[in-house]
């Protein structure tokens, strides 16, 4: 199954690549995500979708909100605006799933954002093949629509 598209054309690349930008540390693995989605609900993590919103339409987490593709300027302003509101030490979670880790433009963007606006609890999901690989096709629920 694939839920991929092409990517919009124009898109600049701001930040170093995630594997240059996102050290282990603000990492999230899928299996410590799924466990967090489990536990109780004042406990779990606002998610974003930093991706194509083609992508996000297709299937994302359940409860994700879709926050704009963070390679674009406009993508990024769209994501301050979606964090704006959540409390700089609650737990946030990142992700984008359109392609292999080491060649994703958008989470790398997204976490220096989270860092930048002083996000401490900011991590990204690490989908090493793409979200539907990594996410879908191990199991995890995906909800569909904008």
């Amino acid at each position: 199954m694939t839920l991929l598209g092409a990517l919009p054309t124009g898109v600049v690349r701001a930040y170093p690549r995630a594997t240059e930008a996102v050290d282990t540390a603000g990492r999230v693995s899928v299996a410590e995500l799924a466990a967090a989605l489990a536990g109780p609900a004042g406990d779990r993590p606002r998610i974003l979708q930093v991706g194509a919103l083609g992508l996000y339409k297709r299937a994302h987490i359940p409860g994700a909100a879709y926050a704009g593709m963070a390679s674009t300027a406009d993508g990024l302003a769209r994501l301050g605006r979606a964090l704006a509101p959540i409390g700089r030490t609650a737990p946030v979670v990142v992700y984008c799933g359109c392609c292999p880790w080491a060649h994703c433009a958008n989470v790398a963007p997204a976490f220096g954002l989270l860092r930048d606006r002083g996000y401490t609890a900011g991590r990204v999901l690490y989908l090493p093949s793409d979200f539907t690989t990594d996410w879908v096709d191990t199991g995890h629920p995906v909800a569909a629509g904008a």
